[in-house]
């Protein structure tokens, strides 16, 4: 396989060099990301600067791209540009942190498999379940990244064995434990409850107001079908997500209405 890997959390993040380890010594793999932590950056695009790639060593050798831009531009400049031709799959992460239900509007890591979905080429979003024991002063360390790349590799070949539905990717959620406690995987949809949220407002030294966004992990679900609901059961969580968000049950109701010119 041809395959083009990418993230929102910058070219030296592990879990995108995890996934580098896990399939270059059987594929032709390019890595091409941001050169910065870009979480949350949804799907926006650069349009008002100029994009810059530089290639970058990491990881005792191992190169890449750095682009100065979105995990959607590592895509659409991957695609356009930098690459020879297009890769059979693109897989964006792994992200540290899940990415379900709402959030998966506003995950870069989701953005760059929709990207490459609208491109025509398969793909996969993965992220990793983060523990709810922090690890020392650094916060969260993500210990089985070895059993997400050995999954994602099957899961990868899969996709290009059997294909995808045009402008469809797969979000895959997994938990960060070892493979034998996962109690297996579900095909989940994508929850729509907004988690709990709210807004800090503070004061800076200079008695300018200023504001912290923050939320409250969802910890419980009614609807065990959900992507969340999986992950918290220790199930890994794979979502079929359409780049068409044409709302078709509503087209017929919008033609009855009394819209004139």
């Amino acid at each position: 396989m041809n395959i083009l890997l990418t993230n929102d959390d910058g070219i030296y993040a592990d879990g995108l060099w995890a996934l580098y380890a896990r399939f270059a010594d059987q594929h032709s793999v390019a890595v091409i990301a941001p050169d910065r932590e870009r979480s949350a950056v949804g799907h926006g695009i650069t349009l008002h600067e100029p994009l810059r790639a530089t290639i970058v060593a990491v990881n005792g050798g191992y190169t890449g791209y750095a682009v100065n831009g979105t995990p959607a531009d590592c895509v659409k400049l991957g695609i356009l540009e930098i690459l020879d031709s297009k890769p059979d799959i693109v897989i964006s992460g792994i992200n540290p942190g899940a990415n379900v239900g709402v959030n998966i509007n506003y995950s870069g890591t989701v953005a760059a498999a929709k990207e490459a979905a609208l491109y025509g080429i398969r793909a996969i979003s993965v992220s990793i379940h983060l523990s709810a024991v922090p690890a020392q002063a650094g916060g969260h360390q993500i210990a089985n990244y070895d059993d997400a790349t050995r999954f994602i590799q099957k899961l990868a070949e899969n996709v290009c064995n059997n294909g995808l539905p045009s402008g469809t990717f797969l979000n895959v959620n997994i938990p960060d434990m070892p493979w034998e406690d996962i109690a297996g995987i579900r095909i989940s949809k994508q929850g729509i409850e907004f988690f709990t949220e709210y807004i800090e407002k503070r004061t800076d030294p200079r008695n300018r107001t200023y504001y912290w966004q923050g939320t409250d992990p969802q910890t419980s679900y009614k609807n065990s079908d959900l992507d969340g609901a999986a992950i918290s059961r220790n199930f890994i969580s794979i979502t079929p997500i359409k780049c068409d968000m044409t709302d078709y049950d509503a087209i017929e109701d919008l033609k009855r209405w009394n819209i004139s010119k």
